[in-house]
């Protein structure tokens, strides 16, 4: 019984195993695809390279329909005229660098972006730059939009609601353009403040520096801020100061928002 136990273990101990180099190649060999697999996926990767380029190249998917949304009729005349040189491209050759690039020159428009409908149809949807100030030099006046680009040209009496912004003669300005004029600028952009605030009183003049900002109310007193840093506190505070201040010519001074100043009414000390 012994011997035939030590010739058990002696044949078990012969047994071959694959070394690990072997095993490696068995791995591998199960895992990667075959040479046939390969040469299938690459196949189908260059048929669908071939079939996009071909669809950009070609009338499949061309453009012939603009919609655009999300701003008024004048506006969207002026967009549809901007991109009406894009009928005919293929809407997959389209981008968002392009569709900017055509409308950059429209004055009231602020941003667009799109969206492809196919077979043949570009949706774009525009946020206007809405008219938020006249600007004055001399004897001229100009449109001014929100996001601080001369809209258009237009009478010193136009547009009576709206702010009035004076540059001087030697400031440029031209349609289509940002503002020339830091001042200017300043300005407007506290206007876009005043509006986001929903400031209820009309304001019918805003001087501007750097250092300096002044809203003049329609038929009342001047607002001075300061600077325009918290701007949004400054005005909540001139809101509730406004009614001590009877005289036209007054003001209220929030330059300090913790210590406001009325100035012009003799019932009320500085």
């Amino acid at each position: 019984m012994a011997a035939v136990s030590r010739s058990r273990r002696a044949s078990a101990a012969v047994l071959p195993f694959p070394d690990a180099g072997r095993l490696r190649s068995l791995t591998l060999a199960r895992v990667l695809p075959s040479g046939r697999a390969l040469l299938v996926g690459f196949a189908l990767l260059g048929a669908g390279v071939l079939a996009y380029v071909g669809a950009r190249e070609t009338s499949l998917f061309a453009l012939r329909t603009v919609k655009i949304s999300g701003a008024p009729p004048r506006v969207v005349a002026h967009v549809e005229q901007a991109l009406s040189p894009l009928r005919g491209y293929s809407l997959l050759a389209l981008n968002q660098g392009e569709i900017e690039r055509r409308v950059a020159g429209l004055s009231d428009v602020a941003r667009v972006s799109f969206d492809r409908d196919f077979p043949h149809t570009l949706r774009v949807f525009v946020t206007p730059a809405h008219s938020i100030a006249v600007l004055r030099r001399g004897a001229s006046a100009w449109i001014v939009s929100s996001d601080g680009r001369v809209v258009r040209t237009t009478g010193l009496f136009a547009a009576p609601n709206l702010p009035r912004i004076w540059v001087a003669r030697s400031v440029g300005v031209e349609v289509g353009m940002p503002l020339a004029d830091a001042d200017a600028d300043r300005a407007v952009h506290a206007l876009a403040i005043v509006r986001g605030a929903g400031f209820g009183r009309r304001i019918a003049a805003v001087r501007a520096t750097d250092r300096e900002l002044t809203f003049v109310l329609a038929g009342g007193p001047e607002i001075r801020c300061g600077d325009a840093t918290s701007l949004r506190l400054k005005l909540a505070v001139a809101s509730r100061m406004l009614p001590l201040v009877q005289s036209t010519s007054g003001y209220v001074d929030v330059a300090v928002p913790a210590r406001p100043i009325a100035g012009g009414n003799p019932k009320v000390a500085g």
